[in-house]
């Protein structure tokens, strides 16, 4: 048996947010019995695992990795002597500031 490691422990702060999911039947009951068998409640599970998963995928967003030495040319070129922005690109940025102004 794998030992659980809670992953949230070193958060110092107060329970107070509440996350609520709704999902199939047959998925809770794998996430019931994994929870069990690593002797802990539900709740702890779910939270761990989902806080593991939530600082994995923001490192993971944090690193660009370069491997080529063309690639590295293209990308500095780019930060030297950026292209001017198409018309695409503007009503991307723009579409963008909607969806982040929108999203509380």
């Amino acid at each position: 048996m794998l030992a659980f490691e809670d992953t949230t422990a070193s958060v110092d702060e107060p329970k107070s947010a509440r996350l609520e999911a709704r999902t199939q039947p047959s998925v809770k009951d794998t996430i019931n019995r994994a929870a069990t068998l690593n002797g802990v409640d539900v709740s702890s599970f779910v939270v761990s695992a989902a806080y593991s998963a939530a600082l994995s995928t923001i490192e993971a967003h944090k690193v660009t990795v370069l491997e080529s030495e063309a690639d590295k040319e293209v990308f500095f070129n780019a930060l030297e002597n950026p292209p001017k922005p198409t018309k695409r690109l503007k009503k991307a940025f723009a579409q963008r500031k909607k969806l982040v102004a929108n999203a509380d």
